[in-house]
């Protein structure tokens, strides 16, 4: 079941792409579940279903909950997509026919949870025996006859990418290269004998081995946009995509992925986008773990998918962990979301009703608080270029601070003719309601609707001729202990 460390990965990635967009940029979003391998076949068996009835469930529920979470993806992929299933067997046969992928014996400490083979640098030694690192489950012994793929030939190449931009934050990638310099590259398995792990695409030039389920899952990347059939599209897109993932899975999506893509004659991606983990009690939040927080729960307490989303992104962070508690949570959805926001939204509609009838002509713009928008414009683009939306929204947030001061300092319910200052008031809003659009997309439209604007790219959209309010909303209830 999807939890809040799912919701951080994939709000985030929401973000990104609603701002994109919001700049007018073609953007294609993918994301979706990976339905092979070992763990999900053994716990389709413990359930007594077959496998493919299990993930056709699990899939329905990720969908579902991206649908809470209003997640506006172009694609959901399934691996068991028939298409996904061609492209992997054309990777594999590739390969093996370009000497890349070879039969050999192997053996080693496993973990089904993480669906990977630790070293013994790797693993943790608990009350004598090897437990996985992450999950702190005691690692399966494994020997068996399999297929390898030549990762030690692309130790220069790593090297020579690592060094490079291509991984977000820099430190992660330094990470990467250290291993790499220190321990060197092995060979990687690719394969499973079928004869174990059934569940799984069948190897296209051996039929009795299933393909390893991150050299299987990996490949979604392409599948997602075209690859290998629609070209225009792949050439559209590939050369500036971006993967965001969690730190947890970096050495898969650079060490190992990026020698596939060489393997396949086909650039890195632009960039990796790597956050840190969302932990409790110390612990990295998981199903694994039993911390896992429900994010039905999340929405119901924050009013709204907006109310969370908006708490994900404003403790976003992609180097450092976050310790989550209610306490936290609550005091940023009150005083940003509850206040902050909401009562100036409110107050600004209501005083607009009340003194001039709803209808508020363009005038001139208060000068200082004009040059506080613009500076805001930069400073927002700027952190979310930066891959920093927390930072973005704190930015926005300084800005109706500055707006509510303004009301104060005016006084407009004291004046004959505050057309002026609830123009200036009400440019406020549009701005920040804008620029808060990526992560709160419902309330922004509810507010441009009462308030009389389009919610367009803020940074050629000019000013508003006229407001015409219908309505002065209440966005956001506090949330009490």
């Amino acid at each position: 079941m999807p939890h809040i460390g799912h919701a951080y990965t994939t709000v985030f990635a929401d973000t990104l792409a609603r701002y994109h967009r919001l700049l007018g940029r073609d953007v294609f979003y993918l994301t979706g579940t990976d339905e092979h391998g070992l763990k999900l076949q053994r716990t389709a068996e413990k359930l007594g279903k077959h496998p493919k009835e299990l993930v056709d469930e699990m899939s329905s529920m990720f969908k579902e909950y991206w649908r809470m979470l209003n997640i506006s993806y172009n694609r959901f992929i399934r691996t068991t997509d028939p298409d996904h299933e061609r492209v992997v067997k054309e990777a594999m046969s590739r390969m093996y026919r370009d000497g890349l992928i070879y039969k050999a014996r192997y053996s080693g400490w496993y973990c089904v949870s993480c669906e990977r083979f630790y070293a013994t640098s790797e693993y943790e030694v608990i009350d004598g025996k090897p437990h996985c690192p992450i999950h702190k489950k005691p690692l399966e012994w494994l020997e068996e006859d399999t297929y390898y793929f030549k990762l030690s030939e692309f130790k220069d190449y790593l090297i020579d990418i690592l060094s490079g931009d291509v991984v977000y934050p820099k430190s992660y990638a330094t990470e990467v290269l250290s291993k790499i310099k220190g321990e060197g590259l092995r060979d990687v398995s690719v394969a499973r004998p079928k004869s174990r792990v059934w569940w799984g695409i069948e190897v296209p030039f051996d039929p009795d081995y299933t393909v390893y389920v991150w050299f299987d899952a990996l490949l979604n990347y392409l599948t997602g946009i075209g690859f290998p059939d629609d070209k225009v599209r792949f050439e559209r897109y590939w050369p500036v995509v971006h993967h965001v993932i969690g730190k947890d899975i970096l050495w898969f999506h650079t060490a190992i992925w990026f020698s596939m893509l060489k393997a396949l004659g086909i650039k890195p991606p632009k960039k990796v986008l790597v956050h840190a983990f969302l932990i409790s009690e110390g612990l990295k939040i998981g199903k694994s773990a039993g911390n896992a927080v429900p994010i039905e729960d999340l929405i119901s307490r924050y009013q709204d998918s907006d109310g969370f989303r908006y708490i994900l992104m404003r403790i976003f962070n992609m180097g450092k962990d976050v310790e989550v508690t209610t306490g936290l949570f609550d005091t940023i959805y009150n005083s940003e979301l509850a206040d902050t926001l909401g009562n100036f939204v409110r107050r600004v509609g209501v005083l607009a009703k009340k003194k001039l009838g709803g209808r508020v002509h363009e005038t001139s713009v208060d000068e200082g608080l004009e040059r506080l928008m613009n500076e805001t414009l930069e400073r927002y683009a700027k952190a979310m270029d930066s891959f920093n939306p927390s930072e973005a929204l704190g930015e926005v947030m300084k800005l109706l601070r500055e707006g509510n001061a303004y009301v104060n300092r005016t006084r407009p319910w004291e004046l004959s003719d505050p057309s002026r200052e609830l123009y200036t008031l009400l440019e406020v809003v549009r701005v920040a309601v804008t620029l808060l659009s990526p992560v709160i997309p419902m309330a922004a439209e509810r507010t441009a609707k009462a308030l009389g604007f389009e919610i367009r790219n803020p940074f050629d959209a000019g000013r508003q001729g006229e407001y015409v309010i219908t309505e002065a909303p209440i966005l956001f209830r506090k949330v009490k202990g």
